[in-house]
């Protein structure tokens, strides 16, 4: 299968759009952390070789595409709290994330191709889910990549404060040493307490 192309743009500037800006979100399924999105306007004529959906790419390719698309590119990343996911609901966090990062961009966008199957409610921009998008639009894998290294760099920097889950390697996600710590260090300020597994734990601690 080859990888995503420019088509979906092609077609939005061809309606009419003058600047079609890509969204991705990461960090839906973490016990803890905050839910990351990114918005990137890509240059038509210089976009970076090798995009692809950041989870069928190294680190290290992840990185330095993460480079080459922040110096190219408009782009924004933005973030709902540990906080809001638990008074709104993940689903709704993500979303909330995806508007405010193509709020941020430099340019206005006036359309934003969306990975997944749903437009966010809070969207005044014009746009169009694309499932599998960060696959098959590069908009939107250059936002999944964004997104991605933006909240991996995160989540390992909030391992110097809370160390032992394993946060630098699994992000945030239930992995048997993520589980294990919280069963042995507890339930830390970033956790998601709406979230299942984090829920149980505090239940069962009262």
């Amino acid at each position: 299968m080859n990888g995503p192309d420019y088509e979906f743009e092609k077609a939005a500037l061809k309606g009419g759009a003058f600047f079609v800006a890509g969204v991705d979100e990461v960090g839906r399924g973490p016990l803890c952390g905050p839910v990351t999105a990114a918005a990137v306007i890509l240059d038509p004529n210089n976009i970076p070789a090798g995009l692809n959906d950041s989870k069928k790419l190294t680190r290290a390719k992840r990185d330095a595409l993460f480079d080459q698309i922040i110096a190219s590119a408009d782009c924004c990343i933005a973030h709902a709290s540990v906080e809001e996911i638990d008074e709104i609901n993940i689903l709704r966090a993500s979303h909330l994330a995806m508007e405010r990062a193509l709020a941020g961009l430099r340019q206005t966008a006036d359309y934003a191709l969306i990975d997944g199957n749903m437009i966010p409610k809070g969207l005044a921009t014009p746009a169009q889910a694309v499932i599998k998008g960060d696959a098959r639009s590069v908009s939107i894998a250059a936002a999944s990549i964004i997104a991605k290294v933006e909240r991996d760099r995160i989540m390992t920097q909030l391992t110097v404060e809370f160390p032992g889950y394993g946060w630098e390697n699994n992000a945030g996600y239930g992995t048997k040493q993520h589980l294990e710590a919280l069963r042995v260090l507890g339930v830390t300020p970033h956790h998601r307490r709406s979230f299942k597994p984090i829920h149980n734990i505090l239940y069962q601690a009262n």
